[in-house]
Formats: structure tokens, C-alpha cells, sequence
């Protein structure tokens, strides 16, 4: 479900002959409990459920951070997922083949979603390869708020993009070039005059959607209550549709305040940018195979007939302005799918920017939806002009999957941002939806800087942490206090675009498996540094949270091997610190925690 907050006056209103292996079990009722309860009340009661048949067997892919470009991570995270699904699957692949049900496997993660009866669902869960069946279904209407507001008029760039400093990054020649956006969304009009140019199926006159746009939408939403759910009439787009379209406004506006620009506009961060797209969202409505299968699809891009996927084009980052709270079927008990599917897009070496969620008003706790609430989501929280965080944007801390971790990240421009809807319209929307898109175009903006940093996803991500403006509140969540940096409420603060870049320009990427590392992390008093390679004077600087250095140290290292410091930090408070370590031209930095 959308992040947003809509709030507009529109120049023009308008507003996802083989036998059967046989199953083994020990106990008659064993491969219930595999299963869901809400999947096998309702298929004892006679109806077909959406599913995801989830498999044991998953792949590790912890080696892809040692890897030092971002094709490698891309080929090596596709390779190890194919096939291990490639491996597992065939059992059931064969039994829904045979009993004639429709299914799409993925590789993202181990899993297939398809539609069982009590029958099939016995089968399916006898098969010793899967591990839980869990529910693909959606349960209640939604509710959208809505306000007026005057559309501003274009010529200048728009105030978050002035907040935030990146115009002054493109006074030094970044603008986004070199760099791949990608968005999920409830679609795109690709043909509107700030995006027709940027879009990468554009090319010298001539369109080409293959590995540039994919629909994950063939079916009608039953939260919408149409009367046929497969009639394809009842969406303004139609479904599975074979070109970029939007069917309800929402992410044409997200990709505009990423990219968008024409000679009259300026409401795109990164203009320079390209970008692709998927469509997950149903008017507005998704669900968690449709929000998998455009993770899936950008971490290696398929032709129009969903064949010979290339990782080479995935994009650089991907914004994600929604939400998949229970009324989609997302809960607790299948928050591991989808939070899989993030780590794992993450470590092919995509940047997954997630917006927080428009629940504010109810205070602390309040991100607690996915994709937002994972540790390997980037998530932001939405400031207003008065540079104050917005009423409706999400606290932290995450509580919804007992976590207790803190969100958001950082937080970005968010209430009234003007950007592209459809039929060549601009309107004013409202929401954390409009606060992602910045920082996905943030992320362009610093890959533009520095080429080298594409696929060090963590260290993109610190890079913004660190150099955002600092900001506190009065609202405490939990342990965290509002005056504590970062805090439950702004993350690290609002970016700082400028700051950031400059930054990027400073980090040499290191072309080697790794050449340092901190351990163990996090710690109480004693932390060992290892360098891996490093020789002459070198020298490391601790910071914290607010950017002031609290300890430093300088070695002459005399060759090349490994390397280890024993660092004593008791003095320092519990927290989160950054470090740089500096050798001649070249600098790395990265982040830890003190107990």
C-alpha cells in the first residue's frame, strides 16, 4: 500500500505422462503443521487460497560483501539463488503442473506462489523439501486521506530539492548520469515530459521495454470490490500490460521527484539518472507475491516475456513507497519472506530505499509495516518546510516484529512536494512516499560522484547517515530519547545532499576482498581493527553521532600482510560511532556499535 498523504489541485484532475514424487511423512496430520492456520481454516471450509509455499533449502549469501563491483555482486547473488531454487523446486513444480494450477516460482528467495484447495495444499505440504506454506491473501478495505492544496508553479527547482542541497550538486557537475533508479509502484506514465528522456526504454528516438519495465498486476484487486476480478476494464491500465503505465497517479510522482525534468520543471533530485520500473501495486493495493516479484525482477531484469535475465541491468537503487500492512496479508508470521528478499537484493548490491509510513500521529512505535521495519531496509521518515518532521510520518522504535530496533534511517522532504501525475499533470502530494524518492535520488547523486561506490550498498548508506543535518524532538520512544542522535523520530537527521557527495569524493573503494574490519561488534571496551594490506602512516578517526571527533590513533605500518590493533574505547559512552581510516589518497570509513 502506498505511503502518501495526497494533497493536490491538478492542472488536470485526475488522480502485482511424469509420476508424482511421492510425499514422506511419519504422522497422517504431520504436514499441517506446516502450514498456516488461516490458509487451513479456510481450505477445510472449501475455498482456494493464495499461498507461498516456502522451501527449506536457502542460499548463502554472505560471501557477495567480499566481492569488490557491483556486476560481481549481481551475478554471484543470481547464481547461488537460481539454483538452489533450481534444486528444490521440481517436486512441486511437478505436482502443480500435473493438477493444472497456476504458479510463479522465484529465486529471491526459495518459494513459489500459487493458488491451493484442501487437496492440493496436502500435497504440497507433504513434500519434505518445503518448510511452511503461508498465506498470499488480503483481508480489509483501506482508506486514502485526502486534502486540497495549490499546485506550485514549475521554473525553479522545487523546495525539497533546494533543502536538501542538491542543486548545489549539480553545480558541480553531478546530476545523476551513469546511474539506474528503479521503482515499484502502481506504475509509471513514462511518456510525460519530465520523464520520457529518462526513462532507459527511450533511446535515440525508438522504444524498447524489454529489461526496463516489468507488471507484476494480472489480476483485479478484490479490495477494490469490482464486480469481475479478471476483467481487465476495470483497471485504467488493463493488467500485465506490455509498456509503462499508471493506474492510479502514485508512482509517477515518486519517479518525478527521482528524475523527473523538462524546460519548464525541476522536480526531479537526480534528473541526470535513468530509470525502470515495475508495477506491484493494483490502484494502490498489493500484495506480498506482487511486492516479491519486482524485488525479484530488479535484481536481474527479464525481457517483456519474463525470459534470459541480465543482473548487469539491475538498477543502482530502487525506491519502495509503500507499505504491505495486514489488510494485504503481510504478517508476523511471513515477515521473514519478504525481509529475505531485501537482504538479498541488498547484498547483490542494490540500495533498497523504503519509505516509514504515514502513522505518526500514534507515536512511537509506528513503523511497523514491511518492507520498512527490516534492518537491510533504508527507511525514511518525511520533514516539512519549516525543516521540522512531518505530523504523520512514522516513529520508531520497531516493535512489530520484536525487534526493537531503531527506524528510520534518516528523513527526507515530505509534505507538499510537487512532481508529475498522469496525463501530463503536476499535483502536490503529501507523505513519507514523497520523502523516499529524495533519497533514492540522493543515492544517484553520490554513485554519480563517485562511480566506485556502486554495489558497496552499507557504505553508500553510512555515507548519507553521517553527513545528515542533525535533528532531535521532544518525543521519546522507549530507551531512545528525542534528544539522542540518531532518535526514533528523524533517524540521523534530514540529508544533506552536498555534504553527502562531498563525502563520497573523499572514499577511495577498495578493490580487494576486504582490507579491514572491526571486531567484535558490537563491544563493551576492547575492539581488535584488522588491516589487510596496508603499509606507511595511517590513521584512524572516530566520530560521533553528531559528526565530532572523540578519539583517534596514527600507526606506520611497515608492509603489506595482515595486520591487528587492539583498541581500548572505555572511555567512550554506548552508541553508534563512525570512523575513517586514512592512508595517503586513500580513506575508508564505516560504522560500530559500543555496548
Amino acid at each position: 500500500m502506498k505511503n502518501t498523504i495526497i494533497s493536490f489541485t491538478l492542472f488536470t484532475v485526475l488522480l502485482f505422462g511424469i509420476s508424482i514424487c511421492v510425499a514422506f511423512t511419519t504422522e497422517e496430520n504431520d504436514w499441517q503443521e506446516k502450514v498456516s492456520p488461516a490458509v487451513l481454516q479456510q481450505t477445510m471450509a472449501g475455498e482456494k487460497v493464495a499461498v507461498i509455499v516456502f522451501f527449506s533449502a536457502q542460499a548463502d549469501l554472505s560471501a557477495a560483501e567480499k566481492l569488490a563491483t557491483k556486476g560481481e555482486k549481481a551475478w554471484y547473488a543470481y547464481r547461488e539463488l537460481s539454483k538452489i531454487a533450481q534444486q528444490t523446486q521440481a517436486n512441486v513444480r511437478q505436482i502443480l503442473k500435473m493438477t493444472n494450477a497456476k504458479f510463479r516460482p522465484f529465486y529471491i528467495i526459495n518459494a513459489i506462489h500459487t493458488e491451493v484447495d484442501a487437496s492440493l495444499l496436502e500435497q504440497l505440504a507433504a513434500q519434505r523439501e518445503v518448510a511452511r506454506i503461508y498465506p498470499n491473501s488480503l483481508i480489509e478495505q483501506a482508506s486514502v486521506v485526502q486534502e486540497t492544496s495549490p499546485t506550485l508553479r514549475g521554473g525553479t527547482p522545487e523546495w525539497g530539492i533546494t533543502m536538501i542541497g542538491a542543486d548545489q550538486v549539480w553545480e558541480m557537475g553531478y546530476r545523476g548520469q551513469g546511474v539506474v533508479i528503479g521503482g515499484q509502484d502502481t506504475g509509471y506514465e513514462w511518456e510525460h515530459s519530465v520523464l520520457k528522456k529518462q526513462y532507459r526504454g527511450w533511446q535515440n528516438g525508438q522504444a524498447d521495454h524489454n529489461y526496463n519495465w516489468h507488471d507484476a498486476i494480472r489480476e483485479i484487486n478484490n479490495l477494490h470490490n469490482d464486480n469481475d476480478p479478471n476483467d481487465p476494464t476495470n483497471n485504467p491500465c488493463g493488467l500485465n500490460v506490455g509498456e509503462p503505465c499508471d493506474d492510479q497517479n502514485h508512482g509517477t510522482h515518486t519517479m518525478g521527484t527521482m528524475v523527473g525534468e523538462d524546460d519548464e520543471n525541476q522536480i526531479g533530485v537526480a534528473p541526470g539518472a535513468r530509470w525502470v520500473a515495475c508495477r506491484n501495486m493494483e490502484r494502490g493495493y498489493g500484495s506480498p507475491a506482487t511486492y516479491i516479484e519486482c524485488f525479484e525482477w530488479f535484481m536481474a531484469p527479464t525481457d517483456l516475456n519474463n525470459e534470459r535475465p541480465n543482473p548487469l541491468l539491475a538498477p543502482h537503487v530502487i525506491n519502495n513507497s509503500w507499505g504491505c500492512p495486514t489488510m494485504e496479508g503481510c504478517a508476523p508470521e511471513n515477515y521473514s519472506l519478504m525481509e529475505k528478499v531485501v537482504e538479498h537484493l541488498k547484498l547483490s548490491g542494490v540500495v533498497v530505499v523504503v519509505s516509514a509510513g504515514n502513522n505518526g500521529t500514534e507515536g512511537c512505535n509506528s513503523i511497523r509495516n514491511p518492507a520498512a521495519i527490516f534492518e537491510q531496509s533504508f527507511t525514511i521518515g518525511a520533514t516539512a518546510k519549516n525543516d521540522t518532521i512531518a505530523r504523520f510520518s512514522s516513529r520508531g522504535v520497531v516493535t512489530a516484529d520484536g525487534s526493537n530496533r531503531l527506524k528510520p534511517n534518516v528523513s527526507a522532504p515530505g509534505v507538499s512536494v510537487r512532481s508529475a501525475i498522469r496525463d501530463g499533470a503536476f499535483a502536490n502530494f503529501s507523505g513519507t512516499s514523497m520523502a523516499g524518492p529524495h533519497v533514492a535520488g540522493l543515492v544517484a547523486l553520490v554513485i554519480s560522484a563517485n562511480p566506485a561506490l556502486a554495489g558497496h550498498v552499507s557504505l553508500i548508506e553510512e555515507i548519507i547517515e553521517s553527513t545528515a543535518v542533525p535533528k532531535t524532538d521532544e518525543m521519546d520512544c522507549g530507551a531512545v530519547l528525542g534528544s539522542s542522535h540518531p532518535n526514533a523520530v528523524y533517524g540521523f537527521g534530514r540529508v544533506n545532499a552536498l555534504a553527502a557527495v562531498e563525502k563520497a569524493l573523499q572514499i577511495t573503494v577498495p578493490s580487494l576482498e576486504y582490507t579491514h574490519r572491526l571486531y567484535p561488534v558490537p563491544f563493551r571496551e576492547i575492539v581488535n581493527l584488522e588491516l589487510k594490506n596496508w603499509s606507511g602512516r595511517t590513521t584512524l578517526r572516530v566520530f560521533n553521532a553528531l559528526g565530532q571527533q572523540v578519539a583517534t590513533d596514527t600507526w606506520r605500518i611497515p608492509g603489506q600482510g595482515v595486520n591487528t590493533f587492539e583498541l581500548n574505547f572505555s572511555k567512550l559512552a554506548a552508541g553508534l560511532y563512525f570512523y575513517e581510516l586514512e592512508n595517503g589518497t586513500n580513506t575508508q570509513s564505516g560504522k560500530f556499535l559500543k555496548n
